[in-house]
């Protein structure tokens, strides 16, 4: 008997190479097989009424932490992947990578974070390898190869002791040209923590002297840390990435200042992608829930805000990213010097992007789908399979309700986390149905239990 078919219909589909339209989504075995009117022959059909709903690519998100309780270094049980991939499906995310942070070379430890992401995982994944040590960096070739992992990050701040806190040793900018070179002859990108970190300590003093008990709060947190900081690793690493030919992809970008730098070096020639987060398009230095807004890099100035929702609407910015942590509540007691910084977000990129950028300020359901699946799936090695709703990629979709309105609370939060940035928020906009490779892994807003164990680990590649 010939495999059977789905036909996904009725719904306005949002596609990679024109304006969206209704049409229907021909998929068998996990693929879209055809886009329109389909012979199917004598195989068997199932039709799936999506009237009425906008149907996006499946979210990527390439920016998160996936650890287990407060350790944000790679899950330990698949309890960790259900449970925080259970909160991407919520918001429409059928693929992310997250970052895997270890001493130890990949090689010793991949395969058991595979096998434990794997068993818990409701969605596709992969994983970009954060490398700080020699033993490391020697295995970048084989990583690319061998792992499908040809993304790498490095946290440029991690000097002094500062990446103790994550159990990192120090590197310096020689570490980064090394690895943009390893990069560069691996076909691989290169994702620094844009931060100089000695400037950094200097205000950082200075503040403290100011404000030793963190009255100040997040103004406080942003002064320590501000802008040029960012900006000025931003020139510095595209620079470095640029001369050796790496490309480099530059993450929470939460300034116009570091935007702006950005977009310098890509003038000059560098290969570079830009990612911003919901949190820096919506929040702000002076957002009054205190501690529990303690980011690196921080919350801006609303004039941030405005500028990466223009460079989103120019086409400056490439890639919306979550970098979200799990971590709870209670790792932001104490005073702002004290609090832990971080946010969750799977839950509400997507709810974030069509109430604040399609409702309010008309960005188009094909620049949506470009921020949040597309330019991720091409800027990660992932676009012979996902980011786009064409034939031959996997059947993977966000069924957005694109016009319910509704205020977030607590029950609509999955990770473990227990909060959200978004409290109380009136959003427009919402996934209904989550679909992976064709199934369904939430449906009327359920959550499928089936789904569980259901991802797949995702080798990439470009080119």
């Amino acid at each position: 008997m010939s495999e059977a078919i789905t036909i996904f219909t009725g719904g306005l589909v949002v596609l990679p190479d024109r304006d969206p339209a209704v049409c229907d989504i021909v998929t068998r075995g996990g693929k879209i097989i055809a886009l329109g009117a389909y012979d199917a022959g004598k195989a068997p059909v199932e039709r799936v009424d999506l009237s009425g709903l906008v149907v996006f690519p499946g979210l990527i998100d390439p920016h998160l932490h996936l650890g287990h309780g407060k350790d944000i270094s790679y899950p330990r049980v698949p309890e960790d992947a259900a449970q925080e991939t259970a909160a991407a499906v919520v918001g429409g995310v059928t693929c992310f990578i997250p970052y895997l942070m270890s001493t130890e070379p990949f090689d010793a430890v991949f395969d058991q974070v595979r096998a434990v992401t794997e068993a818990g995982s409701r969605i596709d994944f992969g994983y970009h390898f954060v490398v700080s040590t020699e033993a490391q960096l020697a295995g970048v070739p084989d990583y690319a190869t061998r792992y499908g992992v040809p993304s790498f990050k490095i946290f440029m701040n991690n000097r002094g002791g500062e990446g103790k806190r994550l159990g990192l040793p120090d590197i310096d900018d020689g570490f980064l040209f090394r690895l943009c070179e390893a990069a560069a002859a691996s076909n691989g990108v290169v994702c620094p923590h844009p931060e100089t970190i000695e400037i950094a300590w200097v205000l950082r003093g200075r503040e403290k002297a100011r404000d030793p008990d963190g009255k100040g709060g997040l103004k406080t947190w942003n002064a320590s840390r501000p802008d040029f900081v960012e900006a000025d690793a931003v020139q510095r690493a595209a620079y470095i990435a640029r001369v050796t030919g790496s490309r480099i992809h530059i993450v929470h970008t939460s300034s116009a200042a570091a935007l702006e730098a950005g977009l310098m070096q890509r003038g000059a020639g560098a290969a570079i992608t830009i990612e911003t987060c919901p949190h820096y398009l919506t929040h702000d230095e002076n957002w009054g829930s205190g501690n529990v807004g303690k980011i690196n890099p921080p919350l801006r100035s609303r004039k941030d805000c405005d500028a990466l929702w223009q460079g989103i609407a120019d086409g400056h910015v490439d890639i919306i990213g979550t970098d979200h942590i799990h971590r709870d509540v209670s790792s932001k007691a104490g005073s702002v010097w004290d609090a832990s910084p971080g946010c969750p977000g799977l839950e509400t990129m997507l709810p974030v992007m069509l109430t604040e950028g399609h409702h309010k300020r008309g960005i188009s359901l094909k620049r949506i789908g470009a921020l949040t699946a597309t330019n991720a799936a091409n800027a990660m090695g992932l676009a012979h399979a996902k980011g786009a709703i064409a034939v031959g990629r996997d059947a993977d979709f966000a069924v957005v309700d694109l016009n319910v309105e509704w205020t977030l609370d607590a029950s609509y939060l999955r990770s473990s986390a227990g909060y959200t940035l978004y409290d109380g928020v009136a959003f427009k906009g919402r996934a209904v149905h989550t679909i992976l490779r064709g199934n369904f892994i939430m449906r009327d807003r359920q959550l499928i239990d089936a789904a569980v164990g259901q991802g797949r680990y995702m080798p990439r590649r470009f080119g």
